[in-house]
């Protein structure tokens, strides 16, 4: 019979996997910025959201905090390595504006990981202490990680469109919400099975506004590039004659 320890290390290493494709599921969105040059309607509050959850998850797994939770932290120093990426390729290609925002938030991320814990590893004097306090400020950040494409879904209601909502940051958002609360579950973590159920609910929430909206959004970028076209068709002719008018004049000095 399969012991409880390690169905949760198995469900453990699962939720490793499916997190790192999540956090992986971006990069074609990174491709896409880099090669327009710019980020377009794309928003930087999912990876500010995740850089900072992932930070406070590190800590949270860190044996003097909360022992037995090495998996914990492999994923999420992996997930924050990955997202402080993101940051930098959407400072690069973001304008002036939203540049000097994002950085002043990341900045504040960065200091307020940076005082948490040292006050939790000074004042704090318990492993019991410290997963308390840690762990119940990481249900704030799993909380803001799953709840950042709330602003993107109000997007795609109002657009009807699903073109800046990713749809593989989305599935695996789901799965990963999913598997990190049966993993919470086996040995009971109630910091952890908080914020991934509610992951769980808005990231199937996520997945039905996409299959709502998907026609509609093919729709729409049938629409644009039949409109691209018909300008190209325009621009064609009216090109024609001017280049006509140039050589006559030319053979006839």
């Amino acid at each position: 019979m399969v012991s409880a320890e390690f169905a949760r290390t198995a469900v453990g290493i699962i939720g490793n996997v499916i997190a790192l494709i999540l956090f992986l599921s971006p990069v074609p969105t990174f491709i896409q910025i880099v090669k327009k040059g710019a980020v377009e309607q794309f928003s930087p509050v999912p990876y500010l959201a995740t850089f900072i959850n992932c930070g406070i998850w590190v800590l949270y797994g860190l044996p003097i905090v909360h022992p037995h939770s090495f998996l914990v932290i492999t994923i999420n120093g992996t997930g924050f390595v990955i997202e402080t990426v993101y940051l930098l390729l959407f400072l690069i290609y973001c304008d002036r504006k939203q540049r000097i925002k994002v950085l002043l938030i990341a900045a504040g991320e960065l200091a307020f990981l940076g005082v948490l814990s040292a006050l939790v590893l000074t004042v704090a004097h318990t492993t019991k202490v410290r997963s308390d306090i840690v762990g119940s400020i990481a249900i704030v950040g799993n909380v803001m990680m799953y709840a950042s494409p709330l602003s993107v879904m109000k997007l795609v209601i109002t657009t009807k469109s699903v073109e800046y909502m990713p749809f593989f940051l989305s599935l695996f958002s789901t799965l990963n919400g999913i598997s990190w609360t049966i993993y919470a579950l086996i040995r009971f973590d109630p910091y952890i099975v908080i914020p991934n159920g509610l992951g769980s609910v808005l990231g199937i929430t996520q997945l039905i506004l996409y299959a709502t909206f998907y026609k509609s959004t093919q729709r729409q970028l049938a629409a644009r590039k039949a409109n691209v076209e018909m300008g190209q068709a325009e621009m064609g002719p009216s090109m024609g004659p001017k280049k006509k008018s140039n050589v006559a004049h030319n053979d006839h000095p």
